[in-house]
């Protein structure tokens, strides 16, 4: 019974055999059967990549709307009491783990005040506490670069030109500041949206989200050989994609880039 199962799957073939078999197969978009749910395993990954998708799209949104405005605030009001908030903050979120948060946050608004769902993936509400968790550990990195850039470019040469012209406040903000200051943060999210595709099992283990993380987590249990390497390869050439994105991105934000 075991040898006709090794046989029909094609396990006593040399390992060099399997792989150039399984490489060829996936050239031709075939990536196999998945040996735990009996089905394709390209249907199934695209059955739950919308979930970690839109989960991970919400978590860098997260992460812009709060490190952003922190960073900045930060850094045009330096060693103030909102610098040191910020910091606070900053080491705060990057040393708390995200089940622990996830928890916290499932307490907190799912059963001591009952706002938002706790489990599922339904609905737009139910994005919301697994967002949070998942953008709140990226919030340190972004903020202390937006500081660090926003503070470099205030005392560039240029930015003192600028204000001798009459630039000041918000002007001098949105038009020659944080396009500038912004360049390494875009690396940085890039990179992070990588993350949060391909690390959030976890978050969506916690929630009971049916997305790819958790997929993964079923398939290394399961032994799930084909959908595993799939998943693999698929993180792999998102992190691949998202960095050639991110240089792409920089040298249409910064014209010197381009030129060098």
């Amino acid at each position: 019974m075991i040898e006709h199962i090794r046989e029909q799957l094609g396990l006593n073939r040399p390992l060099l055999v399997q792989y150039g078999s399984w490489l060829l197969h996936v050239f031709h978009g075939d990536f196999g059967t998945s040996y735990y749910w009996h089905q394709p395993v390209g249907m199934l990954i695209l059955h739950h990549l919308p979930v970690t998708l839109t989960l991970a799209l919400s978590a860098i949104f997260v992460t812009l709307i709060v490190a952003i405005p922190l960073g900045t605030i930060a850094a045009l009001y330096p060693n103030s009491l909102i610098d040191r908030l910020s910091l606070g903050i900053a080491v705060s979120a990057q040393a708390m783990p995200s089940f622990w948060l996830a928890l916290v946050l499932i307490i907190l608004f799912g059963v001591m005040i009952p706002i938002f769902p706790i489990s599922g993936d339904a609905h737009a509400w139910n994005y919301v506490l697994p967002a949070i968790v998942l953008g709140a550990h990226s919030v340190p990195a972004v903020m202390r670069l937006t500081r660090v850039g926003v503070m470099d470019v205030m005392a560039s040469d240029y930015i003192r030109t600028a204000r001798a012209k009459g630039f000041y406040g918000y002007r001098l903000l949105s038009r020659q500041v944080m396009r500038n200051a912004l360049l390494p943060v875009v690396s940085v999210l890039s990179v992070q949206l990588g993350y949060k595709l391909g690390g959030s099992v976890v978050t969506e283990t916690v929630f009971a989200m049916n997305g790819l993380g958790r997929f993964a987590l079923q398939s290394i249990v399961g032994g799930d050989i084909p959908t595993v390497q799939m998943l693999v390869v698929l993180f792999a050439m998102t992190f691949i994609g998202l960095t050639l994105l991110a240089d792409l991105l920089n040298a249409w934000l910064d014209p010197r880039i381009r030129l060098a």
